[in-house]
């Protein structure tokens, strides 16, 4: 009984080997980088970006922030100058002048 079973568990591991090698025949040697593929299409965009004159071009969100913001914003350049006892007395100023 004990040989049977030897034999049935060496021709199932050959069976097994076999099917596996024929898998892994099939695979490719490398797969795709799903990284570099999206590096790729970012740069051809900024690339074709570039080569379209500026006029057509459609702000980005840096260039909006840059360009398209021509109202400061209202906290920034305040200090806070007065009262010595740090309750919060005194008057805001600018530095705007």
């Amino acid at each position: 009984m004990g040989l049977f079973i030897i034999v049935l568990l060496s021709i199932a591991t050959v069976l097994l080997i076999r099917n596996m090698n024929k898998r892994l025949r099939r695979l490719p040697d490398s797969f795709p980088d799903d990284e570099a593929a999206r590096r790729k299409s970012e740069i051809a965009r900024l690339e074709a970006d570039l080569d379209r004159p500026a006029a057509d071009r459609s702000p980005t969100v840096d260039e909006g922030s840059r360009a398209g913001d021509s109202a400061p914003d209202p906290g920034v350049g305040m200090q806070r100058t007065g009262g010595s006892d740090g309750a919060g007395e005194g008057t805001a100023t600018t530095d705007r002048d």
